[in-house]
Order: C-alpha cells, then sequence, then structure tokens
C-alpha cells in the first residue's frame, strides 16, 4: 500500500513572494500542495483538508485590517488553531499568526535587512544562521507560545502548540531575492543596503541556506507539527 501524501496549504500574499526552498522541500516530500492567492481569492478553504498551513512574506503589515485579506488570513489561522492543523509561518506569516493567537504585532524600532544572525535556544531546530531577514515589523508572543531564537529587535522563532513561527525568511532562494530587489528596491535604497552586495551574497550563501532551510523543515514536521510518519520521508 502507498503512504499517504502531505497534504500542503500555501498562502502566498503577493507575486513576487513565492514558497521558494519551502516549496522545493515539499516537491522533495511528494506533497500534495495547494497554493492560496488569498490576495485574489475572497474564499478560504477548510484547515482540515490539510496536514500543514505555509503563510508566506508579505509587503504589507500584519496589524493593518485595512488589507482586504488580513481578516479572511486571520479567520482561515483561527479555524486551523481551533482544530489543531499545524502552522508555520514565514516572516508576515509568522507576525500574524502571532497576531491571531494572542500577542501583538507592531512596526520595530528599527528594520533588519540582510543576512543575519540569530541568538538560538535550540541550535538543532533553529540553527544561528545567518538567516535573510527583510522586515520593519516586530510582534509579542502568544500565550503559551515559546520563545526559540531572537535578535535586540525582536522574537526570530517561537513554536506554539503544533505551528511555529519565524520572522527570518529560510524560503529565499536567488531567484526571489531578484524579483524582490527588483520590486523593493525603494526599501533597499531607504536603509541604504546595496543591491548587488545583497544578490552576490544570496548567491554565494544559497547552497548552504538550502541545506539549512531543509532540515529546519524536516525538524518542523517532525518534532512540532507531529506529522504521521507515512506523509513523509525520512532523511
Amino acid at each position: 500500500m502507498a503512504a499517504p501524501k502531505l497534504k500542503a496549504l500555501i498562502v502566498q500574499h503577493e507575486e513576487p513572494t513565492p514558497p521558494g526552498f519551502l516549496g522545493e522541500w515539499l516537491d522533495e516530500h511528494g506533497a500534495d500542495v495547494d497554493i492560496l492567492r488569498i490576495d485574489r481569492e475572497q474564499t478560504i478553504p477548510d484547515p482540515r483538508d490539510y496536514q500543514l498551513i505555509a503563510s508566506l512574506g508579505s509587503e504589507f503589515a500584519a496589524f493593518d485590517d485595512s488589507v482586504p485579506f488580513i481578516p479572511r488570513e486571520t479567520e482561515l489561522i483561527k479555524q486551523a488553531a481551533e482544530h489543531d492543523v499545524p502552522v508555520l509561518g514565514l516572516c508576515f506569516g509568522g507576525q500574524l499568526l502571532a497576531r491571531v493567537l494572542g500577542g501583538n504585532s507592531f512596526r520595530a524600532e528599527r528594520s533588519e535587512i540582510g543576512w543575519l544572525p540569530v541568538r538560538t535556544k535550540d541550535p538543532d531546530l533553529i540553527p544561528e544562521g545567518p538567516w535573510f531577514q527583510w522586515h520593519f515589523d516586530s510582534f509579542t508572543l502568544p500565550p503559551g507560545a515559546k520563545l526559540l531564537a531572537d535578535t535586540e529587535v525582536g522574537p526570530q522563532a517561537y513554536v506554539v502548540g503544533r505551528s511555529l513561527g519565524l520572522q527570518f525568511h529560510p524560503e529565499v532562494t536567488p531567484q526571489i531575492m531578484d524579483s524582490w530587489v527588483r520590486a523593493y528596491r525603494h526599501e533597499l535604497d531607504g536603509d541604504g543596503v546595496d543591491p548587488d552586495a545583497l544578490l552576490e551574497e544570496t548567491n554565494r550563501r544559497a547552497p548552504d541556506v538550502r541545506r539549512r532551510s531543509m532540515r529546519l523543515f524536516d525538524r518542523f514536521l517532525e518534532k512540532i507539527a507531529r506529522v504521521g510518519s507515512g506523509a513523509a520521508r525520512g532523511r
């Protein structure tokens, strides 16, 4: 009998923010993946149809309810929590997950853009990095969450139930970085970040980042989401 496939939902918020290494990891698992372009689609699916929901990054702020898709995604995450469906939140996704579960999301005192290390309490799950950061906002942990990593700006990784929220971007590939530099060059200019140097560093780090990211996703599935081994490949 064939092992059941991992069924995953990816919530994507705009064209320049695809799943990158996360998508490659799901492909390696032979997962059955649906992508919800929540900025375009008005109806949210039933989270009980999935073993894993991943919320990607966004140019918008998780605390800005004037953004039309935020109330829809808030409801999706609430329902996922009610039915114990694991959520993996990446940057914006991690901020919104924290907010929906009772934390606060807000403008940070300063931005973090670039390849930066994190202070980790669990290096087996969250290595020190460096991990890629591109954010202007931060958040407080929701009740019952366990902090796994942080920087001076704020939390970088936390576990709550069977879900994992991250502030950094383990999914980022050189192709994603190229599209971000083109789409959001004004943000780099505003922070004095050299786009050519950023692209060069991203390309140079890509093989090691992919390896670390795949391990992080594996550990999340095994240790936090605790999805049955029948739906996942071993390493």
